[in-house]
């Protein structure tokens, strides 16, 4: 039963990017340099409000600074196994954030501050996926 959860809400977060990603730019206009990721965040019990509130700040500075694709963005809310809450979020970054503005940096920080390790992961996972678009 826990891998037909972690299947269904991977399938679903599949369906949803699938969908974002149909309403912006054909992964074929998307510069070579930019990238999308997944991101998992294991948010510490108690601080789900917090978290959600910090992740909406987080991607209004991505946008002020124009460091990310309006869309895909997906933010979906799970109960892993534990009991406990994880959210995943799917989106494009314009390029690889791999020299990231102080402001970016400072969100980051406050996110990790939220999440904890647990069941051999990060308190934050994830990394760039391709975007497959049905026709």
């Amino acid at each position: 039963m826990n891998t037909i959860k972690i299947t269904s809400s991977l399938f679903a977060v599949s369906l949803l990017a699938l969908t974002g990603c149909s309403t912006t730019h054909p992964a074929g206009d998307a510069k070579a340099d930019s990238e999308t990721v997944l991101v998992t965040y294991h948010v510490q019990s108690g601080k789900e409000a917090e978290f959600q509130a910090v992740l909406s700040r987080g991607w209004e500075v991505y946008q002020s600074e124009h460091l990310v694709f309006a869309r895909p963005h997906i933010i979906v809310r799970d109960t892993e196994d534990t009991g406990k809450t994880r959210f995943v979020e799917v989106f494009t970054w314009v390029k690889s954030p791999d020299h990231a503005p102080d402001s970016v940096k400072a969100v980051w920080k406050q996110e990790q501050s939220l999440c904890e390790a647990r069941s051999g992961h990060g308190g934050i996972e994830g990394g760039e996926v391709r975007l497959i678009i049905g026709r």
